[in-house]
């Protein structure tokens, strides 16, 4: 999942190198919903073998 989201700040500063806001936009949305997704599958899979 790491390598989505850097694969979408890489679109998104491509995109806003040339310009397209939209694009760009739309890439580093989705970048940073899928970072928090990785976040909060770490912090379970922490939990996870803390407590087993």
């Amino acid at each position: 999942m790491l390598e989505w989201t850097i694969a979408f700040i890489v679109i998104a500063l491509i995109a806003g190198l040339l310009g397209f806001t939209g694009i760009a936009k739309g890439a580093a949305s989705i970048a940073r919903i899928i970072f928090f997704v990785f976040l909060v599958l770490v912090v379970l899979s922490l939990l996870g073998q803390l407590f087993s």
